[in-house]
C-alpha cells in the first residue's frame, strides 16, 4: 500500500520508528521501496554524492526535477519528498508555491522539503495552501552552510536551542507535516520531538527522533569527502564497487572477458558465405 503524510502521523501516534533515505535514481529507489524504507528522499544532497560539487548550493531546479522523476517512478510504497533547492523558495511565496508545484508536476514528488524555521513560516502556509505537503528542515541546514561558517553542529547554547524550538513549533503550526532534524544534541533532538504532534526525522539528532534519514552514499561507504559522526556504515559498498571495477578492467586487459558463455553465436555456413561473397564484392571494385 502506498505510503502517505498520513501514514507517518500514524506511525508516530503508534510509536513506529520511520525509515528515509535519499535516492536519487530509478534503480536505487526500485531496491530501498522493495527494502521497505518509508520515506525516499531526493535531496539536494544530490549536488555533492551525484554531481560532484562542494556543497548543495549550486542544485538548480532542474536537478531535482530530473533526479525527482527517477526516483518517482522506482516508488511503489515509499513516499517520494523532494527538496526545494537553494534560491527556489527564498524570494517570494508566490515563486515558492510555483516551485513546489513544478516538483509535484514535472518531478512527481508527492511532498516538498525546505529548510528554515519561523523566518519561512508564511511560505510553508503558501505551499500547504496548494494542497502540497511541506516537510521542514530544521538545524544543520546544508543550504546555510555559508552562514554557519561551514558545517556545524547547531542548538549547543540555551540560545540556540530556544531559537529551534520555537522554530519547530512555528513550521507545525504553519502547516508542515514533519521535521528533518540535522546536526543537534541529542536531548535537544528528543525534547523537540515531544514538543510538537508532527513526526521528526533525525539525522545526527539521537535516537528519540520519530525516524531516522541518511545519505546513502554515507551508509553505504560510497562516498568519503565527508564522514560526520552520526553516519552507521551498513555496509562497505564503496569498496566493493572499487573491486568489481578493477577486476573488469583487468579482465578486458587479460582476454578473459567476454567468454563464448557472454558471446552471441551464427552458423559456420552463414559466415563462410558471408567472407566469400565480401571476398567477390573485393574483387569487382578493384
Amino acid at each position: 500500500m502506498k505510503k502517505t503524510v498520513m501514514t507517518l502521523q500514524k506511525q508516530k501516534q503508534q510509536g513506529n520508528k520511520i525509515s528515509m533515505l535519499t535516492a536519487y535514481d530509478y534503480t536505487t529507489a526500485k531496491l530501498m521501496d522493495e527494502a521497505g524504507i518509508d520515506i525516499l528522499l531526493v535531496g539536494d544532497s544530490l549536488g555533492m554524492v551525484m554531481l560532484g560539487y562542494e556543497d548543495t548550493l549550486q542544485v538548480t531546479m532542474a536537478d531535482m526535477i530530473h533526479h525527482s522523476r527517477g526516483v518517482a517512478r522506482g516508488a511503489k510504497e515509499a513516499l517520494v519528498v523532494t527538496d526545494l533547492p537553494f534560491l527556489s523558495y527564498h524570494v517570494s511565496v508566490a515563486e515558492a508555491v510555483l516551485n513546489a508545484g513544478r516538483l509535484v508536476k514535472e518531478g512527481l514528488a508527492e511532498a516538498v522539503k525546505l529548510e528554515g524555521g519561523m523566518e519561512f513560516a508564511e511560505v510553508i502556509r503558501g505551499i500547504t495552501r496548494a494542497q502540497i505537503p511541506v516537510v521542514a528542515h530544521l538545524g544543520l541546514t546544508p543550504q546555510s552552510v555559508n552562514a554557519f561558517g561551514g558545517f556545524k553542529i547547531q542548538g549547543k547554547s540555551l540560545t540556540a536551542a530556544e531559537k529551534l524550538v520555537k522554530d519547530a513549533r512555528a513550521v507545525e503550526a504553519a502547516g508542515a507535516v514533519a521535521i528533518v532534524l540535522e546536526g543537534i544534541p541529542a536531548p535537544l533532538g528528543a525534547y523537540i520531538t515531544n514538543q510538537v504532534q508532527i513526526p521528526t526525522i533525525g539525522i545526527g539528532a539521537g535516537p528519540d527522533t520519530d525516524g531516522q534519514v541518511l545519505v546513502y552514499q554515507d551508509m553505504l561507504g560510497m562516498f568519503d569527502e565527508l564522514q560526520p559522526k552520526f553516519v552507521k556504515r551498513f555496509a562497505e559498498v564503496g569498496q566493493l564497487y572499487r573491486e568489481a571495477f578493477s577486476k573488469y578492467q583487468e579482465e578486458i586487459q587479460q582476454g578473459l572477458f567476454p567468454t563464448p558463455a557472454h558471446s552471441y553465436t551464427i552458423d559456420s555456413e552463414i559466415m563462410t558465405a558471408l567472407k566469400a561473397k565480401e571476398g567477390e564484392n573485393f574483387a569487382a571494385t578493384e
